[in-house]
């Protein structure tokens, strides 16, 4: 019988609002874990009250690596973090301790562990010829075209974002097969970490809807609007790069242009607040290898204690 002797690592999922950064501290004050953000806007600079960051307290206490490395001018892919990923675990493994992975971001967390399916070259000859075709029928009906060839990678592509739209209907002219369908493909290569999976997954949304919804409140209250407008103020940001594309940045960004009131705005990010919850409860139903919590159980902790204490049996506990 073949013994695993891959060093161990830990993901702690769940959908926004569900408290995987106060577990995540208190499960690092009890293991000796290093902690590794998994999310698509914490990467980002400047962004702080619309994301929930963790405060200035919070992380001078519990450092959270790969928090505040990009400009919100500058794109990151889900395969810049697989190697930012992948290089701050080998750090945490080198200094002694155990990297627990935490967030909300699927796809992060996919292309991490089982790597990214190798996507066709740029085409010169084919982008310009769709290129060409938007210019006669417009990128919305382009957008159209993709809608019907590739729903998955439409839904989450808007008709704005010109680049990523044209790379999609590129690599499915180029391959026959959808964009969303290779991304998920992965490389076949074993992932060396062994990896106990911790997923937060309420029973009852109810609780969840309430917390996202006063949530959204307190970042309002706290200065919300006032971080988008100085943003916008910058003058070399837009409304289609993806971090202004964030759950929350989207709809301010829409308010301070004063395409909607303050009502109607408040109300529609709350509502995709929800939504993004609601994806990323689909998703992490999805991970059968994953030990699911409660998160609004009493004894969540606990749990999850547990769950760590026989993983990680050989480490020594704090």
């Amino acid at each position: 019988m073949s013994v695993d002797v891959r060093p161990l690592a830990v993901f702690l999922m769940g959908p926004t609002a569900s408290g995987k950064t106060a577990l995540a501290c208190a499960l690092a004050d009890r293991f000796p874990m290093g902690l590794i953000s998994v999310d698509s806007a914490l990467v980002y600079r400047g962004m702080d009250i619309g994301t929930a960051k963790p405060d200035a307290a919070t992380l001078a206490r519990y450092p959270h690596a790969l928090i505040d490395i990009r400009d919100p001018a500058q794109p990151y892919s889900a395969a810049d973090f697989r190697a930012d990923a992948l290089a701050a675990m080998e750090r945490v493994h080198n200094a002694g301790q155990v990297p627990l992975l935490v967030g909300g971001t699927g796809l992060y967390f996919r292309a991490l562990q089982r790597g990214l399916s190798r996507l066709p070259e740029a085409d010169p000859a084919l982008r310009a010829r769709l290129a060409a075709e938007a210019g006669q029928v417009g990128w919305g009906a382009m957008h159209q075209r993709l809608a019907a060839l590739d729903p998955v990678a439409a839904e989450r592509i808007k008709p704005g974002d010109v680049q990523r739209l044209q790379r999609a209907l590129e690599v499915i002219e180029l391959t026959g097969r959808p964009l969303s369908e290779q991304q998920q493909g992965g490389s076949g290569e074993r992932f060396p970490w062994r990896v106990l999976k911790l997923a937060l997954l309420p029973g009852d949304r109810a609780p969840l809807h309430e917390r996202i919804a006063q949530r959204f409140d307190t970042m309002l209250a706290d200065g919300f609007l006032d971080e988008v407008r100085a943003l916008r103020e910058r003058g070399d940001l837009h409304a289609d790069l993806p971090a202004i594309r964030a759950v929350g940045y989207r709809q301010a960004w829409e308010h301070l242009e004063g395409q909607i009131d303050a009502a109607t705005f408040r109300d529609k990010g709350v509502f995709a607040t929800r939504q993004l919850a609601k994806r990323q409860i689909t998703w992490l139903r999805s991970e059968l290898d994953a030990r699911v919590f409660d998160p609004d159980r009493v004894n969540l902790r606990e749990q999850a204690e547990d769950a760590l204490q026989g993983f990680l049996q050989p480490v020594r506990q704090r």
